[in-house]
């Protein structure tokens, strides 16, 4: 399974690239929201991991573009923040994202809403 993980701290980038590719899956890095809507197009993994606070183009628009995108739209997101506040959870469903989760990430919780998701299969 192929994850398309878009993040900007090279920090964050490391550790968690690092832990998915452990756990099994292949890993590509965008580092801002422009890249990552063109590589959702290009790569077609099979799920991507969006931070929401992006240069260039944040997570919200990344993945507004994502879900408009015929080509694209049914690859499922998980939204990440690091700064999460009240309703957040619920802009980022509305903005198109399948999941949200917060950093610092909980991997165990994060590969289970990445396995929930694959299992689904592609979105409609």
């Amino acid at each position: 399974m192929k994850i398309l993980y878009v993040e900007d701290n090279d920090d964050n980038i490391y550790v968690l690239e690092n832990r998915l590719k452990r756990a099994g899956f292949a890993v590509v890095v965008a580092r801002d929201g422009s890249e990552g809507v063109t590589m959702a197009s290009a790569e077609q993994p099979d799920l991507i991991v969006m931070d929401l606070s992006l240069p260039v183009l944040d997570g919200w628009e990344a993945t507004r573009r994502i879900k408009a995108a015929p080509e694209t739209r049914r690859i499922p997101v998980i939204a990440l923040s690091a700064n999460a506040m009240a309703g957040d959870r619920e802009k980022a469903l509305a903005a198109g994202c399948d999941d949200f989760e917060t950093k610092p990430v909980d991997l165990p919780r994060l590969l289970g809403k990445i396995r929930s998701l694959a299992a689904e299969g592609p979105a409609t």
